[in-house]
């Protein structure tokens, strides 16, 4: 009886190879069906993005649109956009140091980096005589103890060391990294290569450790069907306009005689039409003689990509939350249109809020516990993304001045000065601001009294 069994197994999983899904219990693998790797690693994000246009579209759109313009790091938090004509002594000395610096520049690579790979690296070089491998104390010279600002990789700043004892407050947490920048940028002629301490290391991801997810794990399935699709094309259409022969031998061909033409023997003439034939592939000026043979093409229809390219490029954008239009720009003449602006922007904002800032006021810590930034109750001052542009605000104003204009003749005021110029983003005009141009009654008489006459 137990024979029979292991007969009939052994049967059924041969009947599974030869008809796969005949059986219900066999499960289908669509990673290997549809040969997508089932597990990834950062070098394969890294290539995808620098290869691949439509993933490197959706890491910088949505990096540029986060870094649309840069924060100031004010003392604290104040009513109304902060700028440079209200900025403090202090505030002043950080946006300098900070420009000199291009710190906002190369946090928004870090954060560029961070989307590619689970994590990034912000290491500090510092102005305190010590080398990458010690820890921190205090660094001398205020912001000019900042000296560099170095945005990393995944792949370039890797732990080497964990810290396993469970009394200490780091348990769990990076010991030491190793920074290694050729392992990603070979293009440097110097590339740099050291251990660093956590202290000199700021983890840029979404919750500060190395334990993220590349923004593009979730669309990297929809990015490689999307290559399936570009590459089949181009390449079918390649083949079709350039097709191998298909060559038809009369029936009274002789042999010999074209053996004897081409000047090898009979045996060597299948090999010589195949050098033929390949040097007449090689471009679309070749020439191809043919002695009692026909040279036809095979003609291969091919249908038009768009359809089949339309779901994985939808299901990619859903991925990392950007609208469609947004990342692919216009092909037809339509624009984005305000909902998917508006979408965008608000999404974006949300990132600023979740991710961003929070690594930023991470760096800024790390900063006051230097002695780089005093202690202070910092406040980080951004643009509002989701804010209407100065000609919406000034449409928003003259449709509520037309409305107060058509409600003037029953006597109505809909919206007040005050409002209108709210929402431009004016504060209200002071009460000397409102009359400056009305003539009052001493002014009348100043200008009646004649200027006195000069004594010679």
């Amino acid at each position: 009886m137990n024979q029979l069994v292991r007969l009939g197994n052994a049967i059924t999983r041969r009947l599974d190879v030869m008809f796969p899904g005949f059986f219900a219990e066999f499960k289908h693998n669509h990673y290997r069906d549809f040969g997508y790797p089932e597990t990834l690693s950062f070098q394969q994000f890294f290539s995808m993005y620098t290869r691949n246009g439509i993933a490197a579209a959706g890491v910088d759109k949505t990096i540029l649109k986060t870094w649309q313009d840069a924060p100031f790091l004010l003392e604290q938090e104040r009513d109304g956009s902060a700028g440079v004509q209200d900025e403090t002594p202090l505030e002043k000395e950080i946006r300098t140091r900070f420009s000199d610096l291009r710190l906002w520049g190369q946090l928004a690579e870090a954060d560029r980096r961070s989307m590619v790979g689970a994590y990034s690296g912000v290491i500090l070089r510092l102005a305190d005589s010590k080398r990458f491998i010690e820890p921190v104390d205090r660094v001398p010279g205020g912001l000019e103890g900042l000296v560099e600002i170095i945005p990393a990789w995944e792949g370039q700043l890797q732990v080497s060391e964990w810290d396993m004892d469970e009394t200490s407050e780091s348990y769990g947490q990076p010991k030491m990294f190793q920074f290694n920048e050729a392992s990603v940028d070979q293009t440097r002629k110097q590339p740099r290569q050291f251990q660093v301490h956590p202290d000199r290391v700021i983890i840029w991801s979404k919750d500060g450790t190395v334990n993220g997810r590349s923004a593009l794990e979730p669309g990297y399935n929809d990015l490689l069907t999307l290559e399936k699709i570009s590459g089949a094309g181009g390449e079918g259409f390649w083949k079709n306009a350039k097709s191998a022969p298909v060559l038809q031998i009369d029936k009274e061909a002789n042999l010999e005689l074209m053996a004897r033409a081409m000047g090898v023997p009979v045996t060597d003439l299948a090999d010589r039409m195949d050098e033929q034939v390949a040097d007449w592939q090689k471009g679309f000026d070749q020439l191809l003689m043919l002695q009692g043979m026909e040279a036809k093409t095979l003609g291969i229809t091919l249908p038009s990509p768009e359809h089949f390219w339309a779901a994985p490029l939808q299901s990619f954008a859903a991925s990392i939350s950007i609208p469609l239009k947004i990342l692919v720009g216009m092909q037809t003449g339509e624009r984005a249109s305000s909902e998917d602006a508006d979408e965008w922007a608000q999404t974006n904002m949300s990132r600023r809020s979740s991710q961003v800032i929070p690594n930023i006021m991470a760096l800024v810590n790390r900063l006051e516990r230097f002695g780089i930034l005093p202690e202070k109750d910092w406040f980080l001052d951004w643009t509002d993304l989701t804010e209407s542009s100065i000609g919406e605000k000034i449409d928003r104003a003259v449709k509520m001045t037309t409305a107060n204009q058509n409600m003037k003749d029953g006597g109505e005021i809909i919206f007040t000065p005050e409002e209108i110029r709210a929402s431009v983003g004016y504060e209200p005009l002071s009460e000397a601001e409102k009359y400056r141009d009305e003539t009052t009654e001493e002014d009348e008489a100043a200008a009646a009294t004649p200027a006195p006459v000069p004594s010679k």
